[in-house]
């Protein structure tokens, strides 16, 4: 008897994964807090999902983004300054923005394909602090929670991949009656630790799939609306 092969980090049946790249810019001054960059990230994942580069048949971004949507919904965290950074404009993106935080989302594309403007970013190491005596953020109306889970420890890096998933997996899964005055506020985000308060029919939770920091099927981070 035989049994089908796989390759290290890609799960059966998936015969090529594709990611989505965030680039976080990381300038030395001013040094972007941890938490600006988690709500950048979640941010920008909302926004290319939602532009019409995606949502219009034959967009620039809707061949890609339907691709990866077939398979498991993968982010890769980098992060460039300086003239890495500028020249990421070149590639189509969307940005979004928090505080002294900026973070760009291109278009999906398979794991060993990655555009040429993207290769030489940095993957992994970004951990950066937020400022020393930072309180939980406020609530804010219409804006999506996303908490993360107190007992996994995560990078800037890998925390920022998981709310992008968190993200994305509210705008999908949630009720429309909710994620509609979210799109229509400007896809506000509350990004903190804690455990989750709302019942499991009133969120999204994200379980990893274990490629980098925890085991697989750890819950990382849940979303929802909270006020």
């Amino acid at each position: 008897m035989t049994h089908p092969t796989s390759t290290p980090g890609v799960p059966p049946g998936e015969d090529e994964p594709w990611s989505l790249s965030l680039v976080v810019r990381v300038e030395r001054d001013p040094l972007p807090a941890h938490t600006d960059v988690l709500v950048a990230a979640a941010r920008a994942v909302v926004l290319l999902l939602t532009d019409e580069r995606t949502t219009t048949p034959g967009g620039e971004f809707a061949d890609a983004v339907a691709a990866w949507r077939g398979r498991r919904i993968r982010k890769i965290t980098r992060r460039a300054r300086g003239v890495k950074w500028e020249r990421t404009v070149a590639l189509a993106h969307v940005e979004a923005r928090s505080g002294d935080a900026a973070v760009r989302a291109f278009a999906p594309h398979p794991r060993d394909a990655v555009p040429e403007l993207l290769r030489p970013l940095q993957v992994g190491g970004l951990d950066l602090p937020d400022p020393e005596g930072a309180g939980a953020p406020p609530a804010v109306q219409g804006a999506l929670t996303i908490r993360l889970c107190p007992d996994v420890a995560m990078s800037t890096g890998k925390a920022a991949a998981q709310v992008g998933h968190a993200a994305q997996l509210a705008w999908e899964r949630l009720p429309a009656a909710l994620t509609s005055p979210w799109a229509t506020g400007g896809f506000g985000v509350r990004v903190l630790t804690g455990a989750p308060v709302l019942p499991a029919g009133a969120r999204v939770d994200v379980r990893d799939g274990g490629f980098t920091e925890v085991p697989p099927g750890t819950v990382t981070a849940s979303a929802g609306f909270e006020d």
